[in-house]
């Protein structure tokens, strides 16, 4: 028994015809959406590509633009087939094409399926990229001299400023590394020597942060040097202190900023692919419909529609027979192959009688 068979008439058929030319234009338009979307994730992903550790988080912004580039030369492809299918002539040289296309779309929407389950999937890839990224790019805070590292001060200052964050998960990071550059510290001073022979590695570490950590909303100036000496500032506590510098890390910023985006792409690519599938289910019906009319030369007759010729147990059940008789095959054209080896490996004995 065929699955959803419909019965249409010429005027349901063409009706069917024109909507499928239209949706298809809608998914144009979709597919579009999609590629724009792509497109500004790899470029907002790469506006800050100095704080993240590796390029596998270009593999979703990746995926969009292939998808909307994918959509848009499917779907209009289906709109012209859609448009021809009014006319009998024009829709002949299509038929051996319809089959072979609509396996391409199941594939195509399986795909678009798996890009969005991609989009709400990458929070964690995402979160160690930026976290290893973070660490690094921290410690070439101070390397301003540096030849191919003297931007990363300004970079990371302007993203704390933006995302209103401080380190990588919180201002304490700055107390780990030496971001202060050499070139401003009096070497002569004592308290200088000693605070770089304290440390084994023999860095300047401080109990300070950038100026970029200052939350501007503070009722106080803002205090980032001797942050947790509270007897350095008058009527302080740096553990209840919460409005002087920003508490969030940048990595937690950052990864909710890009989460939530990819999350709304996700949820749109999901809306795209309903879209698809109700557009191919609907293509399958038209080329159903138009190949099983009896009578050809009579247009008005009637004809049936539907999605599998069989049920679904019924069809699942004849592709495993098709894949095991494939496998079948080749295991015989193997076994031919052996023996025929064998055979050209054996040469006749010949015996010479004098």
């Amino acid at each position: 028994m065929a699955l959803l068979k419909v019965k249409f008439n010429q005027k349901k058929r063409v009706k069917l015809a024109q909507g499928l030319w239209l949706m298809n234009w809608f998914s144009v338009f979709a597919g579009i959406i999609v590629f724009s979307m792509g497109l500004f994730l790899k470029i907002e992903l790469r506006k800050r590509s100095e704080v993240m550790d590796n390029s596998e988080s270009h593999f979703v912004p990746n995926s969009l633009i292939l998808m909307g580039i994918l959509s848009c030369a499917f779907n209009g492809f289906a709109g012209k087939i859609c448009y021809d299918s009014l006319d009998p002539a024009k829709f002949a040289k299509w038929k051996p094409l319809l089959k072979p296309y609509l396996a391409l779309c199941f594939l195509f929407n399986i795909l678009l399926f798996f890009v969005a389950l991609i989009c709400f999937l990458m929070r964690g890839s995402l979160e160690s990229t930026l976290a290893q990224g973070l660490k690094n790019s921290m410690k070439f805070y101070r390397d301003t001299d540096t030849p191919g590292r003297c931007f990363m001060k300004k970079t990371i200052d302007m993203l704390q400023i933006e995302f209103k964050c401080c380190g990588n998960n919180g201002f304490k990071d700055w107390f780990e590394i030496q971001w202060i550059s050499n070139r401003y510290l009096d070497f002569s001073s004592k308290e200088v020597k000693d605070r770089i022979k304290s440390n084994v590695d023999g860095r300047y570490l401080v109990d300070g942060v950038p100026f970029s950590c200052c939350n501007p909303s503070s009722p106080r100036p803002c205090i980032q040097y001797q942050v947790t000496n509270n007897s350095a500032h008058y009527s302080y506590d740096y553990q209840t202190e919460e409005l002087n510098l920003w508490g969030r890390g940048c990595r937690e910023a950052l990864l909710h900023y890009y989460s939530s985006m990819m999350s709304s792409m996700g949820a749109v690519v999901l809306l795209v692919w309903l879209f698809e599938m109700s557009v191919m289910v609907g293509l399958r019906l038209l080329h159903t419909s138009l190949e099983s009319i009896t009578n050809p030369e009579d247009p008005e007759c009637e004809s049936e529609g539907w999605i599998l010729e069989n049920s679904l147990k019924d069809t699942l059940k004849s592709a495993l027979e098709s894949l095991k008789k494939i496998g079948k095959f080749n295991q015989v054209e193997a076994g031919a192959e052996g023996a025929e080896g064998e055979e050209a490996g054996k040469t006749p004995a010949i015996t010479t009688v004098s």
